[in-house]
C-alpha cells in the first residue's frame, strides 16, 4: 500500500491529512500486512473455526422480550425541528 494509494482512498471517503499523517498510515499498513502474513504461516490454519469473541462466555445471559407501549407518531414528531410527510427533516449529507 503506497502513499498514492492511500491518498486515492482518502479522496474516495472525502477527508483530507497531512503527509506525516499518510506516514502513519502507511506504517501502520505495513504492520497489519506483515501480521497478516505471519498468520497465514501457522500450520493447519484453515482448519481453525472463526471466533466471534475471545473465549466463552457462558454467564451471559439473554433478556426475554418485553411489550412496551409505543410512541405514537405525533409524539415522535412533537419535538423535531423540522418535519416533512410525517418524517423528521435532517441535513443533508453525501453529495
Amino acid at each position: 500500500m503506497d502513499k498514492k494509494d492511500l491518498k486515492k482512498y482518502a479522496n474516495a471517503l472525502m477527508f483530507e491529512m497531512s503527509d506525516e499523517q499518510y506516514e502513519t498510515l502507511q506504517q501502520e499498513f505495513d504492520t497489519i500486512l506483515k501480521q497478516m502474513d505471519l498468520i497465514t504461516k501457522i500450520g493447519n490454519i484453515e482448519n481453525i473455526e472463526p471466533m466471534t469473541f475471545p473465549f466463552e462466555n457462558f454467564s451471559a445471559k439473554w433478556r426475554g422480550d418485553i411489550k412496551e407501549e409505543n410512541l405514537t407518531v405525533d409524539e415522535i414528531l412533537k419535538n423535531a425541528k423540522d418535519v416533512m410527510n410525517d418524517q423528521i427533516k435532517v441535513p443533508k449529507v453525501v453529495e
